[in-house]
């Protein structure tokens, strides 16, 4: 008898997790801030590295003289959070305004005591994307999954790397390290737009209106790069992903930690390699959480029957978040290529139309195919009766791996 009162507990859970999440998440596409940017021009320079990611920026950091706003999905509670933190606290007792925001699920390690230490001294702390009624689970899994920093509202970063240990190759899993991943500063008009995107964020956050404030839009000098800022919150970017593989001619590259498309994207990614577009996709071959890589495995063994390309990442764990399309378009940002990105999460990418830029980023992806192996499909045919089992249970709670 337990066993049956038991059952019926569970289905009802399940229940009320199906009816939140649909309600909530449709609450949110119905009230959420819809902004589209227009193209700017900026300098940009590409940054693979962690070590060398945070060299750059924590030097641009010290050498702030007005603002420093800064959002990251993750902070880690270990050296290199407490040097970041650290930082921000000097910055704030030299009286440049300092802004903390950090997601509140991606960032739970943080200690209050670190909260505290930083407000003491004035740094203004906040927490995105907080579990709210009445909508419990679907703000539980609705994450703020943008890095971004804006310092004297002039220079600018964005893109995979979030702060911890890991992200500068000392992670306590070996098979993890080195983390690769794609980051990128900017100096130029299209600064103006990542301030914008945190300001917003910010009100969010703290219901406290920055956007009007001209000391964090001061005025922007033209880059030598064409490229656009698109911020995207659980729809847009399939549709918008669609339409530039449906334009390619030639190739289209793919790296992603999670390769889990939406049906719509695969429909356009089959017919791609239908009129002889070369499709390369690169994957980590150390999944970091459970289920993402059997999610991968339905899709893939679709691309691989129509002569896609596909490799897994060998030297540590393989981060990026990019798409080439030919050589006229590039994409770089924080959405993986998943339904998590595409449906649910807080994302801001950026949209490259510079050929020398992406001639560089291709080099990069050159190098990643170097450490990876090369995936068959003879592989992912004989994989065992258990891996198929969770490929059956990873397409049933996609959207939330």
């Amino acid at each position: 008898m337990w066993l049956f009162y038991a059952l019926i507990i569970i289905g009802i859970l399940i229940a009320w997790m199906v009816v939140d999440f649909k309600l909530g998440r449709s609450r949110f596409i119905r009230t959420r801030t819809r902004r589209k940017y227009e193209n700017r021009y900026s300098d940009i320079s590409l940054i693979s590295r962690g070590p060398e990611l945070f060299d750059k920026m924590f030097t641009d950091i010290k050498n702030a003289e007005s603002s420093i706003h800064t959002l990251f999905y993750i902070v880690q509670n270990d050296h290199l959070g407490h040097r970041f933190m650290d930082l921000l606290k000097e910055k704030a007792k030299e009286g440049v305004k300092v802004r903390l925001m950090m997601d509140q699920i991606g960032s739970f390690h943080v200690p209050k005591s670190k909260v505290h230490m930083l407000r003491s001294v004035g740094v203004e702390v906040a927490y995105c994307q907080t579990i709210k009624f009445p909508f419990p689970f679907f703000s539980s899994q609705q994450r703020n999954h943008r890095k971004i920093t804006v310092i004297d509202g002039t220079c600018g970063y964005l893109g995979g790397y979030n702060v911890g240990k890991e992200y500068i190759d000392e992670n306590d899993k070996p098979e993890l390290s080195p983390w690769r991943d794609y980051h990128m500063r900017i100096e130029g008009e299209g600064v103006r737009d990542l301030q914008t995107e945190f300001c917003i964020d910010w009100h969010r956050a703290t219901g406290k209106d920055l956007t009007n404030d001209q000391m964090y839009f001061p005025p922007s000098r033209k880059g030598s790069l064409k490229h656009r800022i698109f911020p995207t919150e659980g729809v847009n970017i399939e549709q918008f992903f669609g339409e530039f593989i449906e334009e390619a001619k030639e190739s289209i590259m793919i790296g992603t930690p999670y390769f889990i498309p939406t049906n719509h994207l695969m429909d356009k990614l089959l017919k791609a390699l239908d009129r002889g577009v070369k499709l390369t996709i690169i994957v980590p071959n150390q999944a970091d959480h459970a289920l993402v890589k059997e999610a991968s495995f339905p899709y893939l063994r679709q691309l691989l029957a129509k002569g896609a390309l596909v490799y897994q990442f060998m030297n540590g764990f393989y981060h990026g978040k990019v798409m080439v399309i030919d050589d006229h378009f590039c994409d770089i940002g924080t959405a993986n290529f998943d339904q998590r990105s595409f449906f649910l999460n807080l994302e801001l990418n950026n949209l490259i139309y510079d050929k020398h830029f992406i001639e560089i980023v291709k080099k990069e992806i050159d190098k990643d195919i170097k450490e990876s192996d090369r995936l068959t499909a003879g592989e992912l045919e004989s994989v065992s009766f258990f891996t198929r089992c969770k490929e059956k249970v990873a397409s049933a709670i996609s959207i939330l791996l």
